[in-house]
């Protein structure tokens, strides 16, 4: 038999046993597809059927589980199967399957139900932001970029464009699903089966939409998990961005945002500290789970076909970044729901730096000036509102044509921040009008994420 060494170095049921319920789902698809072969009589199905569906409840309750001597789930559960109807019957779910086949359809059907609860952890921090989007439609604020004020913006708007990110990752948990929604079993070790099997029959009874049409690559590939923590990586990313903000926004210096007793920590020196923990822990945790995705492409990177035992650290990276999500979701959204936004100071900083500058130079464009000659004039416009100490609302009639004589007393129509707010109603723009499309386009997003993930 194996060494220690070697059976210690084998054994996976610390970590595949989650895999059972879906064990034995394949192992009853697999069952009938023997009967209709002929290689299973009428009774030996009803008896084999009985035997796991005991099983699984036993596995359900804990009645039944893995022991030191079962190496992996599979093992384990084919013991389980022998206790309860005998070692002739039981033996004979072995013919025409492998763990090779067996274990990718498992992991597959794993994450074809992961991949929603973590869609309705996702659409939970969406629907945060659109409630804070609604209370706050209108309130304007410092749009930025390079971390610097750029542009006025409306709230709202900043919300929903982190919304926007979060739906395209539930597009992609969707495309991830589609492609994981094929079934190896029946691809045997590698070649198949000669015992007239039906792997379309056992794909139907499992949820999936087709059998592999290759079984070596139904056996070898791994790309569907490789995808799928690339897209919880992904959403990670997109919540350590939002962690970020909150982050910066919640300092003395910046004053956006207040964050709630429930949603922060304390310090264990310092009695006036409110630390944003959450956000905190949601940028370490990205990093993590891009370590996990960067550890399985190199496994997978040199691996000749077919099936090889590096294959078995396909599992804990990805139940590591499920898992991980699953805590860290529902506190971002909590996080998000509490946040208390100081709107006047929000309103007080919107126009600081100069950025109402794009606006006048935009006017002079509107009123035939070249784009040069007005970014130019705008530019003249600030070294005079600088010079001075005031906004560029504040520049005099005679300053303003001093520095394009295009520049009439109608421009300060756009010198205002609720004016040039309202000016930038294209699509997309950050006009209230617009950003409320926005939000109604977000929300029917969020309705059909719901149906998809079956919590509508």
């Amino acid at each position: 038999g194996p060494s220690e060494a070697l059976a210690a170095l084998s054994k996976s049921t610390h970590f595949d046993w989650r895999l059972a319920p879906y064990d034995l789902a394949g192992s009853r698809a697999h069952a009938r597809v023997l009967h209709h072969a002929g290689l299973l009589t009428a009774q030996e199905l009803v008896t084999l059927l009985a035997g796991l569906d005991q099983l699984d409840e036993d596995v359900a309750t804990g009645a039944f589980a893995p022991t030191e001597a079962d190496e992996d789930v599979h093992t384990a559960l084919e013991r389980g199967l022998v206790e309860r109807v005998g070692p002739e019957l039981g033996g004979r779910l072995r013919a025409g399957r492998s763990r090779n086949d067996q274990v990718t359809t498992l992991l597959r059907m794993w994450l074809r139900d992961a991949v929603r609860r973590i869609g309705d952890g996702v659409l939970d921090v969406v629907e945060a932001l659109l409630a804070q989007a609604d209370a706050h439609p209108r309130a304007p604020m410092p749009g930025r970029t390079h971390l610097q004020h750029a542009q006025p913006v409306v709230l709202a708007h900043h919300l929903a464009a982190h919304a926007q990110a979060l739906l395209r990752d539930i597009g992609r948990l969707q495309d991830a699903d589609r492609r994981a929604a094929e079934s190896p079993y029946g691809s045997g070790a590698l070649a198949g089966s000669s015992l007239g099997l039906d792997p379309d029959a056992v794909a139907a009874e499992l949820g999936f939409d087709a059998a592999v049409e290759n079984s070596i690559d139904g056996t070898a590939s791994r790309d569907f998990v490789a995808e799928g923590l690339f897209v919880l990586a992904m959403i990670a990313v997109d919540l350590s961005r939002i962690a970020e903000e909150v982050i910066i926004w919640s300092t003395v210096e910046f004053g956006y945002v207040a964050l709630d007793d429930a949603y922060s920590t304390g310090s264990s020196i310092m009695p006036q500290k409110k630390n944003p923990d959450i956000a905190e822990l949601a940028r370490g945790k990205t990093g993590r789970l891009i370590g996990n995705l960067a550890g399985l492409l190199a496994t997978l990177k040199g691996l000749p076909l077919a099936y090889n035992r590096d294959l078995q650290e396909d599992k804990e990276p990805l139940f590591d970044s499920f898992e991980q999500l699953q805590l860290l979701l529902p506190a971002m959204a909590g996080l998000v729901a509490t946040l208390r936004f100081d709107t006047d100071r929000l309103a007080e900083l919107a126009p600081a730096g100069f950025t109402l500058a794009t606006d006048l130079a935009e006017w002079l464009v509107r009123a035939g000036v070249p784009f040069a000659a007005a970014h130019e004039a705008a530019g003249a416009s600030v070294r005079m509102a600088e010079a001075r100490g005031v906004g560029l609302a504040e520049l005099t009639d005679a300053e303003l044509a001093a520095a394009h004589p295009a520049l009439t007393p109608k421009v300060r129509e756009v010198l205002s921040v609720d004016g040039a707010i309202a000016s930038r109603d294209t699509r997309g723009g950050t006009a209230p009008g617009r950003v409320a499309e926005q939000l109604i386009g977000l929300r029917t997003a969020v309705a059909q994420g719901r149906a998809w993930t079956g919590r509508a």
